[in-house]
């Protein structure tokens, strides 16, 4: 093969070495050979010898000759066959860098040499994620793109401290479990810098456990994974991203004022797919969703979980990618595309992002390095029941600096503008879905996860300090006090929290055939009592259209007329009601059928007037939203809001004011939920003079039978309701109207 090579190499000539060294090295490079825990770094790569010269060594398994070059690739010297198979010797007699000629059965390879470079990850580094920094971890683990010596590379990089050997494989040497073990570092950490590889490549890690099984690992910190259910990690692209929304999180993060918050939530996989019953990429969701919403008129954008997961029926919850955007869209950067957009468009970006489990699946982070690593060892601790998932252990600072850094990757990265956390309460406490002697009780014997709070405190800290614009909402199904109250009052800190009190009474009481209504009032008022003890997003959610229920039209009761007219009351009382928005995709239009996450909205149904009816409505309610300050400005504050009509059961009528605490008009929302229309109806008020119906959810265009309040209203000087004035109004039937006090 001294052909393929170019010249006649050289023989390498032995230094002088003792017996018990050389035997000491013979049985490292046997264990390299096959595949066994041992360091790599100790005798592979350069050595420098007595005379001066440098013997370097090199492990490639199947290769069939080896030559030392210089960087114009000029051989400097041929390498020997060692006497263990896979291992290659040669002398190097000038100084400077060299670079490899390896010849393959099919190729000629011309690569630097891994095990020449020195560690590329500072050990206070290393130390600040054993302690729990989230950032340094983002900054060093995973494949990341850097030059070492003016030699581009990626430098793989894992925590794994139950492993004997850690090393990583791909496409770069033909996923040879012998050919790259990694260095290891202080706190379990391991590295390996390998020049030129590109971005695209796939890779894992081959994880050598306590007990000597080889376990093929997903990097946990990958950028960007394979397309399901392929499972490898992929290193991303090394260039950033050209964003062009700097005015947009300038605004964000500096704006404290009260502003509009209306959500739609969206599945990306099934808004809509494509003609290949496909779901659609990032540039296609760009092009059709983003109108959409800006049509409509909603201020954000909330994502289902887009970070990797293996099982598209776990809609996302189930991921075991937290830094990576899955592969059923399209790239990462089609992805920034997406936000980019977005923001273009004035529509803020939330995802849904799950701390509180993950699945077990093989290739990802359950028992990552051959033991309970990211999660507990007792499963009375580490396992959830409902979910048949595992639970973080919040404990270990590393696993909290892994979910921190994730965090930190999509809003900095990404430019995300909030974090949904799923499952609040199945972190927060310990007996969660667990019955006596299922759970182990904290140090003080109590049933809360302490070390979960610890860890979401952090959170919220953490991105409040470094994305003051940031919305971090809590999906907290429990009386958990102080979900949004700051962390200095012994809160959680989160900005948001979803009121699932007022969704489940609420959707409960329209379900109802209104005949049964009367008896059932306090649902309609109970969440009252409550509203302002947090800071509230109104959920009409995923969760309410799944599981046989139909959609929110479905649920209604009555023939079609009054399931619409119903859905059309419901939805303008929400928006009345204190709290933010977030309605699912498709209740928007009025979809009849559950949602089915591996099927598109029936956008078909456009085609009928009462279906395009629904979606007017919901895009005048975010008109309304924007345009009256009432409805959003005291939208948590108790001042914000005063009842008119709380109490009429019988007639299954609610009325309520809501009040711009900066002084401006108020709005009257009255909700008439039972097929009799009223005439006649007084309403207290709080401000004398005109008044105008600004909404009727039973207009003509929307569908209705189109009774109302046409023209100005003028007050009547008689106290009623607590308020010194008073409204007789036209209420019609199973609708929701706003007025709105002349300026």
């Amino acid at each position: 093969m001294s052909e393929r090579l170019g010249v006649q190499g050289q023989e390498a000539e032995a230094t002088a070495v003792s017996m018990e060294e050389a035997s000491e090295v013979m049985r490292s490079l046997q264990a390299l050979a096959d595949g066994l825990p041992t360091d790599a770094f100790a005798v592979l790569g350069p050595r420098l010898q007595a005379d001066g010269r440098r013997l370097v060594r090199v492990l490639a398994p199947g290769a069939e000759a080896m030559g030392l070059i210089d960087p114009r690739g000029k051989l400097l010297a041929r390498m020997q066959p060692g006497a263990i198979e896979g291992v290659f010797e040669g002398m190097l007699a000038v100084e400077g860098p060299y670079r490899l000629r390896i010849v393959w059965p099919d190729v000629v390879q011309e690569i630097e040499d891994p095990y020449a470079f020195a560690a590329t990850l500072d050990e206070s580094v290393l130390l600040q994620i054993a302690a729990g920094d989230g950032q340094a971890l983002r900054s060093a683990l995973g494949a990341q793109h850097l030059h070492c010596n003016d030699v581009p590379g990626v430098r793989f990089a894992v925590w794994a401290p139950h492993a004997q050997r850690v090393a990583v494989v791909g496409d770069f040497n033909g996923w040879e479990l012998r050919r790259h073990p990694m260095r290891q570092r202080i706190g379990g950490f391991w590295e390996l810098f390998l020049p030129r590889v590109e971005a695209g490549t796939r890779y894992k890690y081959a994880i050598t456990a306590a007990d000597g099984r080889v376990l093929l690992k997903a990097d946990p910190v990958a950028r960007q994974s394979e397309l399901p259910p392929a499972t490898a990690s992929v290193v991303p692209g090394a260039a950033a991203f050209a964003w062009t929304d700097a005015a947009w999180i300038a605004a964000r993060d500096a704006s404290a004022a009260p502003a509009p918050l209306s959500i739609y939530e969206v599945h990306a996989a099934s808004w809509r797919r494509d003609g290949h019953d496909q779901p659609l990429d990032w540039p296609a969701l760009a092009a059709q969703l983003i109108p959409y919403v800006q049509q409509l008129g909603f201020t954000h954008i909330e994502l289902l979980p887009i970070t990797e997961h293996p099982f598209g029926g776990s809609w996302g919850y189930q991921p075991l990618g937290l830094y990576a955007p899955t592969a059923r869209h399209g790239s990462p950067d089609g992805f920034a595309q997406f936000v980019d957009a977005c923001h273009r468009a004035g529509i803020g970006v939330i995802l849904d992002w799950v701390s509180a489990h993950f699945p077990d699946d093989a290739h990802g982070l359950a028992q990552f390095d051959g033991a309970a690593l990211y999660e507990h060892a007792d499963p009375r601790e580490g396992m959830h029941r409902d979910w048949n998932t595992l639970i973080y252990n919040y404990g270990r600072p590393e696993v909290t600096a892994y979910l921190l850094g994730s965090a930190l990757e999509w809003i900095d990265h990404y430019h995300l503008d909030g974090l949904r956390v799923d499952a609040v309460a199945s972190m927060l406490y310990r007996d969660y879905g667990r019955a006596e002697g299922e759970w182990v009780p904290n140090a003080h014997g109590g049933r809360e996860n302490l070390e979960a709070v610890a860890f979401l405190r952090q959170l919220n800290s953490e991105i409040a300090t470094r994305f003051p614009g940031v919305l971090t909402i809590a999906e907290e199904s429990t009386a958990w006090p102080g979900v949004t109250a700051p962390i200095s009052e012994g809160g959680l800190g989160f900005t948001h929290k979803w009121n699932m009190g007022w969704m489940h009474d609420t959707l409960s009481y329209m379900q109802r055939d209104p005949a049964e209504r009367a008896q059932h009032h306090s649902q309609l008022t109970f969440g009252l009592v409550y509203a302002f003890s947090e800071r509230f997003v109104l959920p009409l959610s995923h969760d309410e259209v799944v599981h046989g229920t139909g959609g929110l039209l479905g649920q209604m009761p009555g023939d079609d007329w009054r399931r619409f007219a119903n859905l059309r009351a419901y939805l303008a009382l929400m928006w009345a009601h204190p709290g933010d928005k977030l309605l699912f995709m498709g209740a928007e239009f009025g979809q009849w059928r559950d949602w089915n996450h591996d099927q598109s909205l029936d956008w078909h149904l456009l085609d009928g007037a009462p279906h395009r009816g629904v979606q007017q409505l919901v895009g005048d309610l975010n008109a309304a939203l924007r345009r009256v300050p009432a409805l959003y400005r005291g939208t948590h504050r108790a001042d914000g809001f005063d009842w008119s009509v709380a109490d009429d059961a019988r007639n299954s009528v609610l009325a309520f004011i809501r009040h711009d605490p900066d002084g401006g008009a108020p709005l009257l929302a009255v909700s008439n939920l039972t097929p009799q229309p009223h005439h006649d109806y007084r309403v207290g008020v709080p401000r004398a003079g005109g008044w105008r119906e600004i909404l009727n959810t039973d207009n003509a265009h929307y569908g209705g039978s189109n009774l109302g309040n046409s023209g100005r209203l003028a007050t009547e000087p008689m106290g009623m309701h607590g308020h010194a004035q008073r409204l007789r109004l036209t209420l019609p039937p199973l609708a929701t109207i706003y007025l709105q006090a002349e300026k």
